[in-house]
């Protein structure tokens, strides 16, 4: 089984009704949305096949599309805050720039843009697009983790509280020994969200009927669903993800991040699950409601 895969789809399932659009207001918002889909059709010389989405989505570096070098190699270039593209978005910046403030500055905090997750990046960006077919969910999913460490180091520094160590998931693994950290990391940032999706109490056949279905569409494999529908059916594991932040502000803001993208937060005991996974998580109110500003929301 393949946790990259599972988040990838419940991704693009659609954790609740309003995942989606607080994922695009973490990444910048609409506007900035709708710029980076008319930049990169511009750069691209888009004219053929699918739409932007699926343009974005193809960001793996295997597609010879656009003359050159790959989708990829043209999202690793825009990340790279090259100016010599020309389209401009703002005052002045390249599409480069533009995708750098989306995170955050986080390209500058790990050594370069070039050393982001730029894969998963595009594919996520794609699939909120539109775009993002059932090849994909394992890059979507990667993206995701890359934009929960984004989240989580913007939230820290802009709380006062610098972290020196990189979020998990927001860099391209690059050993063995990274690729399974960001393993163990994507089955924790599952089950915060699965957590999340329990903590009112009603999980109920119509929601677990949405996800086997979309999860069909998408081509998840039997043994992945069965996982998640009985994980779904499993009593919560808070205690679990407090102890493992322990001592580890970043993951704790990842933690929070994730389970705050999956709920509406629109019940009680939502907000109160909210409130005491952070507390006990040990993330001050400071951090917490720069993360719920990054995604549209109110402070629990």
């Amino acid at each position: 089984m393949n946790i990259g895969e599972l988040l990838g789809a419940m991704v693009q399932t659609g954790m609740s009704r309003s995942s989606g659009e607080r994922m695009k207001n973490s990444l910048g918002g609409g506007s900035v949305m709708d710029s980076l889909s008319g930049m990169m059709e511009k750069s691209a010389g888009q004219g053929s096949g699918g739409g932007i989405g699926d343009l974005l989505s193809s960001a793996l570096g295997g597609s010879k599309s656009s003359g050159g070098g790959g989708i990829g190699d043209l999202l690793s270039g825009m990340l790279g805050g090259g100016r010599q593209n020309t389209g401009t978005a703002g005052a002045g910046g390249g599409i480069g720039d533009l995708l750098s403030s989306m995170l955050g500055g986080a390209g500058q905090a790990v050594g370069g843009n070039r050393n982001l997750a730029v894969g998963g990046l595009g594919a996520l960006i794609g699939a909120l697009l539109g775009g993002g077919g059932k090849s994909l969910k394992g890059a979507v999913g990667g993206g995701l983790m890359a934009l929960l460490g984004a989240m989580a180091l913007k939230a820290l520094k802009e709380s006062g509280q610098p972290n020196r160590q990189v979020p998990v998931g927001l860099l391209e693994p690059q050993t063995d020994t990274e690729k399974k950290e960001l393993e163990q990391s994507s089955e924790l940032i599952l089950k915060a969200m699965m957590n999340a999706i329990k903590s009112d109490g009603q999980v109920d056949q119509n929601e677990l009927d949405r996800f086997t279905s979309k999860f069909q569409e998408l081509g998840v494999d039997g043994e992945t669903q069965d996982y998640f529908i009985n994980q779904l059916r499993q009593p919560m594991e808070t205690e679990t993800l407090v102890m493992a932040a322990q001592g580890q502000p970043q993951l704790a803001a990842q933690i929070y991040a994730a389970s705050l993208l999956a709920i509406e937060v629109d019940t009680l005991e939502e907000r109160d699950y909210l409130n005491k996974l952070a507390a006990d998580m040990g993330l001050s109110p400071q951090v917490t409601g720069r993360i719920h500003e990054m995604v549209g929301l109110q402070p629990a």
